[in-house]
């Protein structure tokens, strides 16, 4: 499929200064085919909502601002996003619940509860969540974000594309928009536009090693494995946990021919879990020992 986005103003990134240190690392297993490893999505919250901000991540203050305003659906949104936050589903849901019973038009609690829809697999009630919050608000942006995002994970290429624009056109400075949109070029080879939108991404948010992760897959989509280790070396420093992204540089080093670096990447990604199976083909594929040192940089 052939998607085409109307003109949006790209911000142009300048040059990256990473800086390189000398770091080796101990292969501590071993073993052997494929390609990039798959990029999961950010974290969204879709709560706005700014009373009793100050007690935000306080679940006790939030717990005693709804003791102390019990019929407030405010309250309980505040309440469930930071219950959301801290993982706790079903406390977030109840919490969303009893907004929306307080309050049947209050958008934002059904886009919360959305997203925790979303965060459980559960995409048939996200998707009527996030209409719902839109026919209430229509120039929702958060709500055109989550649906394309649930839109994208049913197989909806259009829609999602289509909330996607919409959510950009509202909010042009939402790193996640883009970012999102991105994946969606990604998923149908339609890696330039991917990597503007990853550019654009980077561009505006400081959570930078899943754009940079991202933006280097489809750089290795179109062959420019230069670009991607670039991206990459940015993405592991900023976030030296990110399996993904050290078994991608691991590819991205071994395209370019540099076989230590690509092992060293391939040993750290293995170093954080040894079962990682993108990471043992690549450090077999390289002739990887175990026990053997690499430079990773």
């Amino acid at each position: 499929m052939d998607l085409r986005r109307s003109a949006i103003a790209r911000l142009q990134i300048g040059p990256r200064a990473a800086h390189r240190a000398g770091l080796a690392v101990t292969a501590l297993a071993t073993v052997a085919l494929t390609g990039c490893a798959t990029l999961g999505n950010p974290p969204a919250s879709e709560q706005e909502d700014q009373p009793y901000a100050s007690a935000q991540s306080n679940l006790t203050s939030l717990s005693e601002v709804v003791a102390q305003h019990p019929d407030d659906p405010q309250a309980y949104n505040m309440r469930g996003s930071a219950y959301g936050e801290a993982g706790k589903d079903d406390l977030a849901l109840a919490d969303f619940n009893k907004a929306i019973s307080l309050d049947p038009n209050y958008a934002q609690a059904y886009a919360n509860r959305g997203l925790i829809y979303r965060n459980t697999n559960q995409l048939g009630p996200a998707l009527a969540d996030y209409n719902k919050a839109l026919s209430i608000n229509a120039s929702y942006a958060t709500a055109y974000l989550g649906r394309g995002i649930v839109n994208r994970q049913q197989g909806h290429i259009v829609e999602a594309l289509n909330d996607f624009n919409k959510a950009i056109a509202l909010r042009p400075d939402d790193a996640e928009a883009y970012y999102n949109r991105g994946l969606l070029y990604q998923s149908q080879q339609q890696n330039q536009f991917a990597i503007d939108d990853f550019s654009t991404a980077i561009g505006l948010t400081t959570q930078k090693a899943e754009p940079y992760v991202a933006r280097a897959l489809s750089y290795l989509a179109i062959g420019d494995a230069k670009a991607a280790a670039s991206d990459l070396d940015v993405a592991v420093q900023d976030d030296p946990h990110d399996i993904k992204a050290w078994a991608s540089r691991g590819l991205a080093y071994e395209r370019l021919g540099q076989t230590d670096k690509a092992a060293g990447s391939y040993a750290k990604a293995l170093n954080i879990d040894d079962k990682y199976t993108p990471a043992k083909q690549g450090f077999a594929r390289v002739g990887g020992k175990v026990g053997q040192s690499y430079q990773t940089f």
